[in-house]
């Protein structure tokens, strides 16, 4: 835990200090003007909106698959996030006007509506394989997807949506990141509720059995991931595998226990994506990599090698 902090105040410090505008230490002590405005308006912003998306992703990841039993399940995997992307379209087609927070309750409605039909879908399936319900839910994604698109052309719409959904950090400013903090509370409703959580994830039969109230907690547990997923695509756009890649690499080393893996999800969440928008800021350098594009990359190689290493496990 203490060397992945320290990665991550190392990784901070170098986000800090990268970009084309040159900000130096000197200069900020010295308060010059504007090193301190592209510090203060750009820089630090841009790292809280990195680190907010990446602990939030990664936790409603978890969530999702402890509610599903399944280490494939996640909000990209699940139509949660295809559904905000619809939320945000309908919300700038209906609602042309609204202000932030009423596009964020419209795509937090959608969003939360599509975790519930994917989890009805899911109760529907009969045999339940390792392998055919992320499937299941990647197809109910796609369809999602394909209504939005057909929309988008139908309205003229695509290039707006394209902006809103490709997962950016290039235009985080101060007053247009605010949004994600509601992460920090789901995070820690996320926390109080991890025990819950966890033995929901054993099944509504067993659950019950203990006293627990099943749907209760599931009703909850989707609202959080709803609640982050909308707050995230809405703020910086889509970030694909992001809740694939790091609960599943921290439940290698410490297992299903939620409560105990919850906090290693959120810091490894933050240092994975802080890490890849420094990469995504200096291959092409000046100009740089959509996160979205980074995460989506490596999460796909690791999401079918899950899926080849699910697949041996069942045929063994």
């Amino acid at each position: 835990m203490l060397s992945a902090i320290l990665l991550l105040c190392v990784l901070s410090v170098i986000s800090l200090f990268l970009g084309v505008r040159t900000v130096t230490l000197t200069g900020l002590l010295t308060g010059e003007g504007d090193q301190m405005m592209v510090f203060l308006v750009s820089r630090v912003p841009r790292l809280i909106a990195v680190l907010a998306a990446g602990t939030g992703m990664s936790v409603a990841g978890l969530i999702m698959q402890q509610l599903a039993r399944n280490k494939f399940v996640t909000p990209s995997t699940a139509g949660t996030l295809q559904s905000a992307g619809l939320g945000i379209l309908v919300a700038l087609l209906v609602f042309a006007s609204a202000t932030v927070l009423q596009k964020m309750l419209v795509a937090f409605a959608f969003a939360l509506a599509g975790a519930f039909i994917f989890m009805l879908i899911l109760d529907s399936i009969k045999y339940k394989d390792v392998i055919l319900v992320p499937l299941v839910g990647i197809m109910f994604g796609g369809v999602i997807s394909s209504i939005t698109i057909f929309i988008a052309y139908r309205y003229d719409m695509i290039q707006s949506l394209n902006a809103w959904m490709v997962g950016d950090f290039s235009g985080v400013l101060r007053g247009r990141y605010e949004m994600l903090y509601v992460a920090v509370p789901a995070i820690a409703a996320a926390y109080f509720y991890a025990d819950r959580f966890t033995l929901a994830g054993m099944g509504e039969t067993f659950a019950v059995n203990l006293g627990l109230k099943y749907k209760q907690i599931v009703n909850i547990g989707l609202g959080l991931v709803a609640l982050i997923t909308a707050a995230v695509v809405l703020t910086v756009g889509s970030i694909p595998f992001l809740g694939l890649i790091v609960p599943n690499v921290v439940s290698l080393f410490l297992g299903d226990n939620m409560r105990r893996a919850l906090p290693y999800t959120a810091l490894l969440g933050g240092i994975f994506v802080l890490g890849g928008d420094i990469v995504g800021r200096l291959i092409i350098y000046p100009y740089e990599i959509p996160i979205s594009m980074i995460v989506g990359v490596v999460g796909s190689g690791l999401f079918i090698f899950l899926l080849l290493r699910g697949e041996r496990y069942v045929t063994s």
